[in-house]
């Protein structure tokens, strides 16, 4: 779960805070739903953070290498965890 439950704890957090209404000795219920939507933050943070780490390290990268003898080109696309070409 990425996206969806950073999404997901911030709507529990939500429900928890504002439409839930009872009480137990010792437990808010509204902290526990703040507490919540905080960590669901974060966690929807971290993720669009992993997403555009991801896609950045795989994005293929094209070469255009200009032979002056034969006047042709030869196109070369890479990745980025390709071995190094010698």
């Amino acid at each position: 779960m990425t996206i969806a439950g950073g999404i997901i704890l911030i709507m529990l957090g939500a429900i928890l805070t504002w439409a839930v209404e009872f009480d137990i000795a010792g437990f808010d219920v509204n902290v526990v739903g703040v507490i919540l939507m905080l960590g669901g933050l974060a966690w929807l943070l971290f993720a669009i953070y992993r997403f555009r780490v991801a896609r950045r390290a795989v994005a293929p990268t094209t070469t255009v290498i200009e032979d002056p003898v034969v006047h042709h080109r030869v196109y070369e696309e890479r990745r980025y965890d390709d071995p190094p070409v010698v």
